[in-house]
């Protein structure tokens, strides 16, 4: 029971990191560019993760972690955001790689884009003392209004309604769907309370985020690399 975590974590990356090698994939090529875009919005969420800790927002069922720790947080936490965001992003470079032209249809995702805006903003405001509620919809509007333009705007939305399904199964896991109690537990006062089976809905938009802030990076070091100068010889 204490590896539960753990393993959650290592059965999330370990199809998808063997079958980077594929021929036909390759994510392998895409590494550096890959790992930096994990670690730099890696970062930035596990500092959110630190203090919402902190704060008591959410915390862990010590009965299913290994007991160490780091910046105050369990092992597992800190690598659940190398794992799933690596598993997400090798879906989304399967999706650009073997299906170029899949893609949510551009007035489908601007019509999708100004809802989640729309709808964020009003949750946000409607749910302000809820602290995980309100920061997660407030970031959500801030990065579909950044994003909502972009060429591949489309794809990600396609992707991420993918990749529903294993968040819906891992998830569900880890907030005590299937197992005798939840890995990770949110205090009722700082989220709505509308779950998806034991998932907090906050997460739905949460995991949108994170993996969509690695995309818009991701995206980024490919066009920066497409329109890199020459280096004069």
């Amino acid at each position: 029971m204490k590896f539960t975590y753990l393993a959650i974590d290592i059965s999330a990356i370990i199809v998808p990191l063997i079958a980077s090698f594929h021929p036909r994939i390759r994510y392998y090529q895409q590494w550096g560019m890959a790992f930096t875009s994990l670690l730099i919005s890696g970062l930035l969420f596990i500092i959110w993760d630190i203090y919402f800790t902190h704060a008591g927002v959410w915390g862990f069922n010590q009965d299913y972690l290994l007991g160490m720790q780091l910046f105050n947080l369990p092992v597992e936490e800190i690598l659940f955001f190398l794992c799933i965001p690596y598993a997400c992003m090798f879906s989304y470079h399967c999706l650009l790689t073997l299906w170029p032209h899949a893609s949510v249809p551009r007035q489908a995702a601007n019509y999708i884009s100004w809802l989640l805006i729309s709808g964020g903003l009003i949750t946000a405001i409607a749910f302000y003392n809820n602290s995980y509620t309100c920061a997660t919809f407030l970031l959500l509007v801030l990065f579909i209004l950044y994003v909502r333009k972009k060429s591949w705007t489309g794809q990600f939305y396609l992707c991420y309604g993918i990749m529903l399904l294993p968040f819906v199964i891992i998830n569900g896991i880890l907030t005590g769907s299937w197992i005798a109690a939840p890995i990770v537990w949110y205090n009722s006062n700082e989220i709505i309370g509308l779950r998806l089976l034991t998932i907090p809905i906050e997460d739905v938009f949460y995991g949108l985020i994170l993996i969509g802030s690695q995309v818009a990076l991701y995206e980024g070091f490919q066009k920066n690399r497409r329109i890199a100068p020459l280096t004069p010889i």
